[in-house]
């Protein structure tokens, strides 16, 4: 008998909506959008999940209007609103 297919959630990244696995972070979800970078340093270098256990903030990003959340460390949930510095 074959697998059932993973659940999926909507998430909505930078105003998109995207239905991502509803077991994922925010870090794969923004792969799953075709994302390559969270946000930009300072000198203008693209960034993005480096060490994928928090420890590096590579991949910080605004979640539901907070900012500096972690994208590598946060589970997804339904109708979460992700945002990226452009």
């Amino acid at each position: 008998m074959p697998d059932a297919p993973a659940a999926e959630i909507q998430v909505y990244i930078n105003g998109q909506a995207l239905r991502v696995p509803a077991h994922c972070h925010v870090a794969a979800a923004l792969k799953c959008a075709g994302l390559t970078h969270s946000r930009r340093s300072e000198s203008g270098q693209p960034r993005a999940a480096f060490c994928g256990m928090g420890q590096c903030q590579e991949c910080r990003v605004r979640i539901d209007g907070q900012d500096h959340c972690l994208a590598c460390m946060t589970p997804v949930a339904e109708g979460m609103r992700i945002e990226t510095q452009a």
